[in-house]
């Protein structure tokens, strides 16, 4: 399995230090906040990485001690780094406070004026950066950081198209980051170059204003059969290939259903239903994402890449941190059905 999956992918992004209380304290009673780092498209080369691809981060972070501690990351699970710009005075920060029962989780960004914020296009060496690669992907976080951005990836999509990249986007909105409208404008632009979409049970409302019917997800109610309709409107606007969309549905903040959807064009092909209970979240999407690219890389049916995509993802949830640390080996077995969470020796 692992000797199958040497190609290359290139993922575009900010990667974050992310700094989270202890447990499920909340921020104002932290004492202490653990330091980790992540961000949407580093989590998806960690996992690729994981998965024995030749996984390349690209990102800009400043040449100081916090800014090599971010590469180093990366590194740690065997990410190329060399793509990478050196740049900039600081690196983003989000603050995370995990939520318990029917308290959400809450995140706090500081990442005005970082490192990838402040950077020109002309840093970028697309056509070099492309150079043997067969997959690129990126998500809707990062064009939100500002115009610039936005622009650098546009002119990365039109590198990648040219050079004949296969190509995924993760609409991935943030309220946080940006209004619907000028979501809806900038990623109208970037994912006519896209091949593969994936999104939430939300972001192509959010995004695109296309919702699905009888679905209410904050009552945690979503209903499957409405997000053909989802799909299939979005494929039509845009020309993807696939559309995937993960299912969330929350009982609480630490329990949560757990499935997806992919569409061709042609045919729906829905996951099993997973019940999760949570370690962590975040990142979640992140890995789904990374299991449907190893997935479609490695030339599974489609039906076969859903599932791989929905247990990769599952498994992230019960792991701390934004990074998915997971083997091909323990994906396949839970999507053959080993999901008792039994002891191995």
């Amino acid at each position: 399995m692992r000797g199958k999956m040497k190609k290359k992918v290139v993922t575009f992004g900010e990667l974050m230090l992310r700094l989270a209380p202890e447990g499920y304290y909340r921020f104002v009673q932290a004492e202490r906040f653990g330091a980790t780092f992540g961000g949407g498209e580093a989590n998806v080369a960690v996992a690729l990485s994981n998965f024995g691809f030749d996984a390349v981060f690209v990102t800009r972070l400043p040449s100081h001690e916090i800014g090599q501690a971010a590469v180093n990351s990366l590194r740690k699970y065997g990410v190329d780094t060399s793509k990478i710009i050196r740049g900039g005075e600081r690196v983003g920060i989000y603050y995370l406070e995990k939520g318990a029962s029917q308290r959400p989780s809450k995140v706090i960004y500081d990442r005005t004026g970082s490192a990838i914020a402040t950077a020109d296009r002309t840093e970028f060496n697309w056509k070099e950066i492309f150079e043997g690669v067969e997959w690129f992907h990126f998500t809707g976080i990062t064009p939100a950081l500002n115009d610039e951005v936005a622009a650098i990836c546009l002119d990365a999509c039109k590198a990648a198209k040219e050079a004949g990249v296969k190509i995924s986007c993760d609409l991935n909105y943030r309220k946080k980051l940006w209004t619907r409208e000028k979501a809806g404008k900038v990623m109208g632009e970037l994912c006519q170059y896209a091949d593969l979409c994936i999104a939430n049970e939300e972001d192509a409302a959010d995004v695109f204003g296309i919702c699905a019917d009888k679905t209410d997800v904050t009552a945690g109610e979503v209903n499957r059969e409405g997000y053909k309709e989802v799909a299939r409107r979005l494929a039509e606007r845009f020309g993807f290939s696939e559309v995937a969309i993960t299912l969330r549905e929350s009982v609480s903040a630490n329990d949560n259903f757990w499935s997806a959807m992919l569409y061709n064009g042609k045919d729906f092909f829905f996951s099993k239903k997973y019940s999760m209970h949570i370690v962590d979240r975040v990142g979640g999407g992140d890995s789904f994402g990374a299991g449907l690219i190893a997935a479609m890389l490695n030339g599974f049916e489609q039906s076969r890449a859903i599932e791989f995509a929905v247990a990769a993802s599952c498994l992230k949830h019960s792991i701390e941190g934004d990074y998915n640390l997971v083997s091909v080996e323990e994906v396949l077995a839970l999507a053959d059905g080993d999901d008792s969470g039994r002891v191995q020796r």
